[in-house]
């Protein structure tokens, strides 16, 4: 099953992410389904302990569910703007589809690189406020205690390539924390 999934922060990691728990909420439901069908068939009542288990057998399908609709809310990146920052791929550590909650609004960052303190990316979603996201993932990372690290959101393909050219061309060397802010950015992002 594991071979099956894309890892995090790949290329088409929602879009498998989409589909893989669309066919875990529909198993749930079905397991459930068939337990609670199974008491009653075999009983004639539905007061017998598989109607319990199918029961409870609902809270881990429910929450399947929701995270399949939060799955279907976020959109990953573009197959045109994969193409634009792929050739960075071999030249900085980046991301792909991540997807960051926070209270009070949702950030659906397409593509991310890190190149020593700096860490920048760009959205694809009209909606999403730069300006915010930067302030709610620099919070996160002091939160973890990773200082020096700049972030930078944008929402324009040609402002963000051309800043990916210029980290590229930096010789910096890599942040000291770098393990923290990759390990962080996967654990606050959607899942």
């Amino acid at each position: 099953m594991k071979k099956f999934l894309v890892p995090k922060g790949t290329y088409g990691y929602l879009k498998n992410r989409r589909i893989y728990t669309a066919c875990r909420t529909v198993f749930f439901f079905l397991l459930c389904i068939g337990l609670y069908v199974m008491g009653l068939v075999s009983t004639g009542s539905n007061r017998n302990l598989l109607t319990i288990v199918a029961v409870l057998g609902c809270l881990p399908a429910c929450k399947s569910a929701v995270n399949f609709i939060i799955c279907l809310r976020a959109k990953g990146c573009s197959e045109a703007l994969y193409q634009k920052l792929s050739p960075f791929d071999e030249k900085l550590l980046t991301f792909y589809d991540l997807y960051f909650t926070s209270y009070q609004k949702n950030y659906a960052i397409s593509h991310m690189a890190l190149k020593g303190g700096i860490l920048c990316g760009i959205t694809e979603t009209p909606a999403c406020d730069c300006k915010e996201a930067e302030k709610h993932l620099e919070q996160m990372l002091s939160q973890e205690g990773i200082k020096n690290v700049v972030v930078h959101i944008f929402s324009q393909d040609d402002k963000y390539i051309d800043r990916l050219g210029r980290l590229a061309e930096m010789q910096e060397d890599d942040h000291k924390n770098r393990e923290g802010i990759v390990n962080l950015l996967y654990a606050v992002s959607l899942s």
